[in-house]
């Protein structure tokens, strides 16, 4: 049942908007230009004592969380019918507030998961134990899924990538910056392994097993910047070389136990890692190897149990990993939950209440300028030869869009869901998901799936269906907000539009084609081209300092920041269009031109307080520039800015060189 405790409404949020009063006047925007947009804002707002971070995103989601919560409390009171999402979500949420059984039952959730790990006792028997931990939602040794086919997108292929680090990534196994936090690691897996039942001496024995195997397995990790190269990491291995090339890793018994049907080939992400997994298995004691699959079960069900568990975790991964204070509201790590396992059931109440059909018909209408402003410049781009631009635009126009939902919301009535089991909820419904990637393997690819939930405050860009996808979630202020003028919405969701098509063009989604297929359809005078404009930005990036002796990685970030530099640009040439279309609309607002107003937007919606451990994680995993650059980089290179923001006096006039960067 739900207590008093966690149904009681806090204070209701007030949803973020664009606001004059989060500048800082006295700030030059021509030297500190995100001081100038959001300084006000940066110096009054506090991180929350639940968060690493507190920016435009985390206002939103608290918007958000306020009206998710009251769809999940009142599909808890519901009588609605079995299998409907109502009665689906509803149960779960349940199940995850039940905190006085969670309390009782201890680690039984995970008894079967545990049993099983203890019971391989053989190596070839390894790849079926893998698998049912797989099937429970525990990831061991590498990551599995299935997507549309990199080179053949019309059909599912099954994915096999480099993993099993718990950790967020390799560098913190192996750069001495990490040292203090490798042994804040060891100590948190003993004590987890402590509260399992072992005794502290064997826990500190059984720690150094797991960080050990997990330190070899990122010493043949790539890194994060050549895992963004598509070509380098689309390796099809046949299914009948599978056992020549990894013997002891037995996939086709893994695969065979997930559910995927014998098909000719695999993806096999990072080939070399692979091999050094497969040796791991054929040459290490069989006991550190049921020693890191039994703590992998102990670290993915850890949120999910009882107290002691859930707050040990806590302490590490969050508290000393993140920064982070306090954990969030229970009710909160609830709702991430089912957002995250099943996220068509809750979107479809959550659009059904808080997405006007006006919205997405607002949303549709910027599309178009902007898909015309983009089309614009690929018939133009002085630098592209004729012979690629006839490509390029070919590709352009086999874009697609989708906006707010599904038109087919997915059926999750086939998964039980029990409100006295929180952790078998998790469970069942990981179950669900790996069974339905695996089962659709060699088939014909649905385009009309989704890869983010509806509430989902982001969008994304999928290089194999050719399309952008923008969730109901982000259709709400700041980033779009029908009470104000169009320079601060092409400023908002404008620039994230342009910023996903620019992502169909980026270092690495030009190397698709309309169709979504990984092929060269550059020519090699364009390609050099393109690098070349590329290595200016991966340099420019490289240059900033975020935290002492910590620089921004250019390679890591290169598809995010050319996208930000395209979103820039060409939503100010669709509103530039838009105003000459309607001018009317050209007027100063508060003191503020249009473009001004644009380009303050633009730098508002990164407005960010960050933990600097959180930060330093960034830094090191994050594929996007920290945002007080994000909001600054783009504006301050625009060949716009200076007639935006033109010099106060006669010395800023002189001597000055004009910043100008662009690729497209």
């Amino acid at each position: 049942m739900l207590t008093t405790q966690e149904t009681n409404n806090t204070k209701e949020p007030t949803i973020p908007r664009f606001s004059e009063s989060y500048m800082d006047p006295s700030a030059d925007p021509r030297e500190d230009f995100y001081s100038y947009s959001v300084g006000e804002w940066i110096r009054t707002r506090e991180i929350p004592v639940d968060r690493s971070t507190w920016a435009t995103w985390d206002e939103l989601q608290e918007w958000n969380f306020h009206l998710l919560k009251s769809i999940l409390e009142d599909s808890a009171r519901s009588d609605a019918k079995p299998g409907s999402e109502q009665r689906l979500v509803g149960e779960f949420y349940k199940s995850a507030l039940n905190k006085e059984w969670i309390e009782e039952l201890g680690y039984i959730p995970i008894l079967g998961e545990l049993r099983r790990t203890e019971e391989t006792t053989k190596r070839e028997d390894f790849a079926r134990c893998v698998a049912e931990l797989r099937l429970a939602g525990v990831e061991t040794f590498f990551s599995t899924y299935s997507r549309a086919d990199k080179k053949n997108s019309s059909v599912y292929a099954i994915y096999l990538d480099q993993g099993g680090l718990s950790l967020p990534d390799k560098e913190y196994y192996l750069a001495d910056t990490f040292e203090e936090m490798r042994k804040a690691y060891r100590d948190h897996v003993c004590r987890m392994f402590v509260l399992a039942g072992e005794t502290e001496e064997e826990s500190k024995r059984l720690a150094d097993l797991v960080l050990n195997l997990e330190t070899e397995l990122a010493k043949n990790s790539r890194s994060r910047a050549d895992l963004r190269d598509e070509e380098k990491n689309y390796n099809r291995v046949a299914w009948s070389d599978l056992d020549k090339k990894f013997p002891s890793m037995r996939l086709p018994v893994f695969l065979e136990s997930i559910g995927v049907p014998t098909v000719e080939y695999v993806v096999i992400g990072q080939p070399e890692f692979f091999e050094a997994i497969d040796k791991i298995i054929s040459e290490k004691p069989i006991e550190k190897l049921r020693t890191y699959l039994r703590w992998r079960v102990l670290h993915t069900y850890a949120p999910y149990l009882f107290s002691k568990v859930e707050g040990e975790d806590f302490e590490f991964f969050h508290h000393k990993l993140l920064g982070q204070k306090e954990p969030e509201a229970r009710w909160k790590l609830a709702t991430r939950a089912i957002d995250d396992l099943m996220g068509e059931a809750l979107g479809k109440l959550y659009v059904e209440s808080h997405f006007p059909p006006e919205a997405k018909r607002r949303v549709a209408l910027m599309i178009d300028d902007i898909r015309d402003v983009f089309r614009k410049r690929l018939s133009q781009l002085p630098w592209m030869t004729e012979a690629t631009r006839r490509q390029a635009l070919a590709k352009f126009e086999k874009f697609t869009v989708k906006i707010g939902y599904p038109d087919r919301f997915r059926d999750y009535s086939s998964i039980v869901i029990d409100p006295k089991d929180y952790a078998g909820n998790v469970r069942r419904a990981s179950n669900f998901e790996m069974k339905r990637q695996a089962n659709r393997v060699g088939k014909s690819v649905d385009k009309a799936e989704w890869f983010m939930s509806p509430p989902t405050i982001n969008a994304y860009f999928s290089p194999t269906e050719n399309e952008i996808v923008f969730p109901a979630g982000i259709l709400q202020p700041p980033f779009f907000d029908v009470t104000l003028d169009d320079a601060v919405n092409y400023g908002g969701i404008g620039t994230v539009i342009a910023h996903e098509i620019t992502h169909g063009y980026d270092d690495q989604g030009r190397k698709f084609d309309g169709d979504g297929n990984l092929r060269d359809w550059w020519t090699a005078d364009d390609e050099r081209e393109f690098v070349s404009r590329a290595k200016t930005v991966v340099e420019l990036y490289s240059s900033l300092e975020s935290l002492p002796r910590m620089h921004v990685n250019g390679e890591l970030t290169l598809g995010e920041n050319i996208a930000d530099f395209g979103g820039v640009s060409i939503a100010f040439e669709a509103l530039e269009r838009r105003l000459a279309e309607e001018p009317a609309k050209r007027e100063e607002i508060n003191g503020l031109t249009p473009e001004q107003r644009f380009f303050i937007s633009w730098a508002q919606i990164w407005r960010e307080n960050i933990r600097e451990e959180e930060l330093r994680r960034r830094l090191t995993i994050d594929p996007h520039a920290p945002s007080k650059f994000r909001g600054a980089i783009p504006v301050l290179y625009h060949p716009a800015f200076d007639q935006a923001f033109p010099p106060t006096t006669d010395a800023d006039k002189t001597g000055e060189t004009p910043r100008k960067l662009t690729i497209w």
